[in-house]
């Protein structure tokens, strides 16, 4: 098997790869690890779209529990043993580009200290005529355990998320089927557009539209219910609080 690895600590898991036979590459790979956090998954999607994924937690800012020991989890995608997902991602469309997600697409304000303004069609019919607010969301599934849940406090399991941040008008979040096509219009901007993680920003002024649905892409993963077990999280989130260093 050839995979490549995406990780800031690639010293860290290469040897562990080298034990179960598995040879790197950056051509023409079988697969994607992605040895990091969430961060580290989304980047691997966008720098090898469509290639099947393989998360690991990096024990530098994440350790393991001990249903989870690294080596095992290796062993497993080798032999087959780990679970697949196929997971779903969301296209969005504005003037003559596209952008795809795996988590979410989001329109903020540009200007910090003003709300802005947006109409909302579902599969155009008209779902809100004006909306204030500090931005919107738009996740999937996967996503819904990012951003979106920070604002709705809830998560979803099919479907499309729509989330509206701070909205004047009390505008609750709403999930939608799948085949849904969300139209947002701003009305008054500038409005900065972002997805996942990506560096990447562009704007849309007054007037301006974007079409977001259910993208013809999609990814398929290996172990995704292992990459963060409860006990996992457990164990990290006492770490930071108590601040203690778990590279050692």
């Amino acid at each position: 098997m050839k995979v490549s690895v995406v990780s800031q600590y690639e010293e860290d898991i290469v040897p562990v790869l080298a034990q179960y036979g598995i040879a790197i590459t950056d051509k023409s790979p079988d697969a994607v690890i992605a040895y990091g956090g969430d961060g580290t998954f989304l980047l691997s999607e966008r720098m090898y779209p469509g290639l099947p994924k393989l998360p690991l937690r990096d024990s530098r800012s994440a350790p393991l529990c001990p249903a989870h020991n690294l080596g095992d989890l290796v062993e497993s995608f080798v032999s087959g043993k780990l679970a697949k997902s196929d997971l779903i991602k969301i296209r969005g469309s504005f003037r003559n580009k596209k952008i795809t997600a795996l988590n979410d697409i989001f329109i903020h304000s540009y200007n910090r200290n003003n709300a802005i303004r947006c109409r909302v069609w579902i599969d155009d019919e008209l779902y809100l005529k004006e909306d204030a607010n500090d931005g919107i969301g738009i996740a999937t599934p996967h996503g819904s355990t990012a951003y979106f849940s920070s604002i709705t406090n809830c998560i979803f399991r099919s479907g499309i998320g729509l989330a509206f941040s701070n909205s004047r008008d009390h505008s609750n979040h709403i999930v939608v089927p799948e085949s849904s096509v969300i139209r947002i219009k701003v009305i008054r901007g500038p409005v900065v557009l972002v997805y996942d993680n990506a560096n990447e920003m562009d704007r849309l002024q007054t007037g301006e539209e974007i079409t977001v649905r259910k993208s013809e892409e999609s990814l398929v993963v290996y172990g995704l219910k292992d990459f963060m077990c409860q006990a996992c999280r457990t164990l990290r989130h006492m770490n930071i609080e108590t601040g203690a260093d778990i590279s050692a």
